[in-house]
C-alpha cells in the first residue's frame, strides 16, 4: 500500500490530538506532562509526512513507500540538536529556551513508535480489504 503522506492516519490522529490538547489547555484541562511533552511525543509522526509529502511535490523522493529509517532519523536529530542544543545556547536571540533531555526522549519515543506504526500499517503482505 502506498504511504498516504497528509492522510496517513498516524499523521491524522497527531493532528486530532494536537487540536484536543489545545482544546483542553483553553479549558485548563491539561497536565504538567501533556504541556511539556506532548508536542514532542507527536513532533517525528506529525512532521515526516508533510516534509516527505513536500519531497515528493518537489521530485526529491522517487517512491511512495512507508517512510525509511533515515527518513525519520534525520529529522528526530536535527530537531533534537536545534531545539535542545542549538536555539537554547544562542542566548543572543532571545528566544526563552531551555535544554530539556527529556524533549529528546520524546522525539525517539514518539520516532520510534512512528517506524512501528508505518511499518505495520503499510506491510504488504497484509490481506486486502
Amino acid at each position: 500500500m502506498p504511504f498516504r503522506y497528509l492522510k496517513d492516519p498516524l499523521f491524522l490522529a497527531c493532528f486530532g490530538v494536537y487540536w484536543v490538547h489545545r482544546c483542553m489547555k483553553c479549558l485548563d484541562l491539561s497536565t504538567l506532562f501533556l504541556r511539556s511533552y506532548l508536542n514532542d511525543l507527536i513532533c517525528i509522526p506529525f512532521w515526516v509526512p508533510i516534509i516527505l509529502w513536500a519531497h515528493r511535490r518537489l521530485r526529491l523522493r522517487r517512491h511512495d513507500f512507508p517512510p525509511e529509517a533515515i527518513e525519520i532519523v534525520i529529522p528526530l536529530i536535527a530537531w533534537s540538536f536545534l531545539f535542545e542544543v542549538l536555539i537554547p545556547s544562542r542566548r543572543e536571540w532571545s528566544i526563552p529556551a531551555v535544554a530539556d533531555p527529556g524533549d529528546v526522549l520524546c522525539y525517539c519515543v514518539g520516532a520510534a513508535a512512528a517506524a512501528i506504526f508505518w511499518s505495520i500499517f503499510y506491510r504488504s503482505d497484509l490481506p486486502k480489504s
